[in-house]
């Protein structure tokens, strides 16, 4: 029997990477984890996935911080894994305009940690999670890989940019296969508390007010998370390499072996319809509290997701109006509302 193949996720007890992890371990790897437990928002919820994490006998964790190169180092260097997907930073649009510095640390100085184990596990590809917010203040939608991103508007867009340019000049240094991949407003089961969805089910569940900025004259490009995840588990096989081309759309690097690669729905859903669909599943009108655009929001995202398809055959599908309903059905069983 062949050895099973072995990935590190940071991030592990996080939204996206639980859902990868599971993913992952249902496909037969073997996973280790790396968590910082950060209380940026209930750290039971964290512990909760990695509970169900750890009843799979092919998972193992650390809890450390990123900013901690030692401990970062030796759960890597311990593990040998065969790839990496760093998930872990700081998130949060909002947040980066309270706490800029929180945002530098993790995501910069942490990413720099993650990219030097790497290199010292000689990993045979590294995923990193970028988003959709270093697209700033384009306008033309939908969003190209191959568009420029000198416009970030806000400190969190800022410091996935620079893991971007980090990893492009990493992947060129040392020859190791980078994918960087943009997420578009990922939703779902076991969701981030700080995020809409799960925002706007709590506040209408409660009859408290939700907070609809713009007036809710904002479109996303909603992606469901275990589409994203799927996304990502594809990825994993499309090692970027040298000449390696996938078709007109591919941004790969003619200095390294390292592409961008949007991973979206690749349809533009206006927030008020979004809205709809949460009080149609719970039943309930929100009390809505239309506010102006808060500093650093955009008001529309829309993924070109061709480049996904090209390198992998896979496109995410799911319509928000079901992935809507799956994250009421899961909010409600967690809860007990």
């Amino acid at each position: 029997m062949l050895p099973k193949k072995r990935a590190f996720i940071t991030g592990s007890a996080g939204f996206i990477g639980f859902h990868l992890a599971e993913l992952l371990l249902q496909d037969g790897w073997e996973v280790a984890g790396l968590d910082g437990m950060t209380d940026y928002y209930d750290v039971r919820l964290k512990e909760r996935r990695h509970e169900i994490l750890h009843q799979h006998g092919s998972f193992s964790s650390t809890i450390a911080r990123l900013e901690d190169n030692d401990r970062v180092s030796d759960a890597i260097s311990d593990f040998r894994p065969d790839v990496i997907i760093h998930l872990a930073a700081q998130a949060g649009v909002r947040y980066s305009l309270e706490n800029p510095r929180a945002y530098v640390d993790a995501n910069v100085v942490g990413t720099m940690n993650v990219m030097e184990a790497a290199k010292a596990a000689n990993v045979q590809h590294l995923l990193m999670a970028s988003t959709s917010s270093v697209y700033g203040a384009n306008t033309q939608m939908p969003f190209e890989e191959s568009q420029k991103t000198d416009t970030p508007l806000t400190i969190y867009a800022a410091t996935k940019k620079a893991n971007e340019a980090m990893g492009h000049a990493w992947a060129h240094i040392h020859q190791i296969p980078i994918t960087m991949f943009r997420f578009f407003t990922v939703y779902g089961p076991w969701g981030r508390p700080d995020m809409a969805l799960f925002k706007f089910t709590k506040g209408i569940l409660e009859e408290t007010p939700i907070d609809i900025y713009n007036h809710g004259d904002m479109f996303r490009d909603f992606t469901y998370v275990e589409d994203l995840v799927r996304g990502i588990r594809c990825l994993m096989d499309a090692i970027p390499g040298a000449g390696d081309t996938a078709s007109e759309k591919d941004n790969l690097s003619p200095a390294a072996p390292y592409r961008v690669v949007n991973i979206g729905n690749s349809d533009k859903v206006r927030l008020l319809d979004f809205i709809e669909a949460i009080e149609a599943e719970l039943g309930k009108k929100a009390i809505r509290n239309l506010m102006p655009m808060q500093t650093g929001d955009v008001p529309a995202t829309w993924a070109d997701a061709t480049l996904l398809q090209d390198l992998t055959g896979y496109r995410p599908q799911t319509p928000f109006r079901e992935g809507v309903a799956k994250f009421v059905q899961w909010y409600r069983d967690y809860y007990k509302v």
